[in-house]
């Protein structure tokens, strides 16, 4: 029986076998077109990989997950998995919505009124009642492509992106990214922790969580310079009776496992870069005295007025278990995340207090570092957790690294105070001021070496390390501790600093976003010395991919034996130990001096001492009596000469 019959013996017989034959044909060819749409949408995926980071809205990163692998160099751990440059993978949406990551199929932009915050844009991009939110101005596009793209990785779509500046509001558009206008007209350009316009940033945070609770949605509110590494969620649900869940500064473990931090025990100040709020009757009229505080006087600082609030009044207790406390009128339930796992700049990159609890982070918010907006940047590059575009892991010209030389003894012997810490750091100064030279006359790009600490560095007096805190010595630091990383990226005049030099983390070589034709194109150097008969000048390996070169050999030389190898995407040095006397033109030995004596900046800070601060000098060991120790007089504190 043909299948045409049998459809019409369903007809003239029974009428149910028609909606069943019906049924079961549609489901048949429905399955079919689904294969083959996947199986042509995988083909096609495959092939567009290739697309860039700025042009094409449609680049794809490997899913990361949470588990973390401990990099055995550091003091940071990396996600197991660092994503390649293709969002399609992680499309997610809710549904009725387009994916975020997909370009939008208009030609031009919507009417300006699109893009105002109302309920019904928020209401639509919540998912279970949860909406994600930062702001910022076009000069954090880069961060806020970074967040958006570890939530996405994470499955969450519930995001929405406040823009504060019409640039940013088009380019996150043409990217894909849910993106509302926060009509703030304000300038495309870093304003600077602590300026005028910084605090006004924070005034525009206060209304938007004002204006967005009334929505009836909970609040997660992040700022731009932080990154998820875990889905939070789960999380904070954990606890139902909280009206707002906060970050803090806290760098003393009060909790070692993901319990919420003791609130009595807690004495950092509470953070608002990360916060959970729900839409309660006590959060929103806390949300409106803080807008209103922060509109009345304009020299208030956002984060101090929230801590001003919430601890009028402090306690008791909401209950034995959940770690929760009554604040500000008595009536608000708050928690202090633990900053283990909800870390900042300090518990992630300094302590690295998660891994010691084994525990794993959920999110690392760039604070408790010291070099402005570069440093901020710089330090998740180390972490590898900051997604930078193709170009940034294939530099014109190659890279150059080398192996740090330090004896076991200036890391691991004696005390740890100014004396042994200006020796182990002023050991690897004169390495990288040697380093940076070649790479300047090579034209390439300096990979900088994991750098070694064993003091701690923040803004007051100390004793070494933060008293209570579980910072182990001697550590990798964060290379702003020692180095001015915005004023290596500033462009100085070259008349008077030479030709600049550009540079990496120490982690760029081990990020698995570098690309093939970068890992496979390498040179190792072996530094010989020069008296030795088979340490000669010469362009001829003595293995594949290895050269002998003498140690100290002249700029004439370095240009003549490794013009030859200008293809080669790494050169790696075995050591920099009297690698490179210096330039013979005195003119350029002078503008590479005066560009490398501002790269350093300054050790903070002995107690009980006005000013407590040490400067760093790269050309210490010139000084035979230079010594670790803070300004004498005012007319010595000052950079080094």
């Amino acid at each position: 029986m043909g299948l045409g019959n049998g459809c019409q013996d369903g007809v003239n017989t029974r009428p149910l076998f028609l909606v069943i034959y019906a049924t079961v044909i549609a489901g048949i060819v429905f399955s079919s077109l689904y294969v083959f749409s996947a199986v042509y949408s995988s083909s096609n995926s495959v092939s567009d990989s290739s697309s860039s980071w700025f042009s094409s809205p449609s680049y794809e990163f490997t899913n990361s997950d949470s588990t973390l692998i401990k990099d055995q160099r550091s003091n940071v751990s990396q996600p197991s998995t660092v994503p390649s440059p293709d969002f399609r993978s992680t499309n997610v949406h809710i549904k009725g919505e387009r994916p975020i990551w997909e370009a939008p199929d208009t030609k031009g932009m919507p009417l300006p009124e699109t893009f105002h915050l109302s309920k019904e844009l928020v209401q639509g991009r919540a998912k279970d009642n949860i909406i994600i939110v930062t702001f910022g101005n076009y000069a954090f596009m880069d961060f806020i492509l970074s967040w958006v793209k570890h939530l996405t990785d994470l499955g969450l779509s519930n995001l929405l992106v406040g823009a504060m500046d019409t640039k940013l509001l088009e380019a996150l558009y043409w990217k894909g990214i849910p993106v509302f206008d926060m009509g703030s007209h304000m300038s495309t350009v870093d304003v600077g922790w602590g300026s005028p316009t910084f605090h006004k940033m924070g005034r525009e945070k206060v209304i938007l969580i004002d204006s967005i609770l009334p929505y009836g949605v909970e609040l997660l509110m992040c700022d731009t310079d932080m990154v998820w590494l875990k889905n939070p969620l789960p999380y904070l649900a954990h606890y139902p009776e909280a009206d707002i869940l906060t970050s803090s500064d806290q760098v003393v473990p009060t909790v070692v496992d993901d319990r919420l931090d003791k609130w009595n025990e807690v004495t950092g100040a509470l953070n608002i870069g990360i916060f959970h709020w729900r839409p309660t009757e006590a959060s929103k009229k806390l949300a409106k005295e803080w807008r209103e505080m922060l509109l009345a006087d304009d020299k208030i600082w956002d984060q101090t007025g929230f801590n001003e609030l919430v601890h009028k009044k402090y306690g008791p207790s909401v209950d034995e278990d959940s770690g929760l406390v009554y604040a500000y009128d008595g009536n608000l339930k708050l928690g202090v995340l633990p900053a283990s796992i909800f870390c900042s700049g300090h518990t992630y990159f300094v302590q690295a207090m998660y891994q010691q609890f084994r525990l794993e982070p959920y999110a690392v918010h760039t604070t408790f570092q010291y070099a402005g907006t570069e440093g901020k940047r710089h330090r998740l590059r180390e972490a590898m957790v900051f997604y930078d575009p193709p170009e940034y892991f294939d530099a014109p010209g190659g890279y150059l690294s080398f192996k740090p030389s330090i004896p076991k003894n200036l890391i691991l012997e004696g005390e740890h105070n100014l004396d042994t810490h200006f020796t182990l750091i002023n050991y690897q100064l004169k390495q990288i001021r040697t380093a940076l030279a070649i790479a300047s006359l090579l034209n390439r790009t300096l990979i900088m070496p994991p750098l070694w600490c064993r003091l701690d560095r923040l803004w007051f007096g100390h004793p070494g390390v933060l008293q209570g805190s579980v910072t182990r010595q001697p550590f990798i630091c964060p290379l702003d501790h020692v180095f001015e990383v915005n004023v290596m990226l500033k462009e100085l005049p070259e008349e008077e600093f030479g030709p600049g030099i550009s540079f990496r983390e120490y982690s760029f070589l081990e990020n698995p976003l570098l690309p093939k034709q970068v890992k496979e194109s390498w040179l190792d150097v072996r530094l010989c010395k020069q008296e030795n008969e088979d340490c000669r000048p010469s362009n001829d390996t003595v293995l594949p991919g290895v050269l002998k070169f003498p140690k100290g050999s002249n700029e004439d030389t370095f240009k003549a034996i490794f013009s030859t190898f200008k293809d080669v995407k790494v050169i790696q040095f075995s050591t920099m130990q009297d690698a490179f006397p210096g330039f013979s033109d005195k003119k350029r030995e002078e503008r590479f001096r005066n560009r490398v004596k501002r790269y350093v900046g300054i050790w903070c800070c002995v107690e009980n001492a006005t000013p407590g601060h040490i400067y760093y000098d790269m050309y210490w060991d010139e000084k035979p009596d230079w010594k670790p120790h803070p300004p004498q007089t005012p007319e010595e504190d000052r950079p080094p000469l």
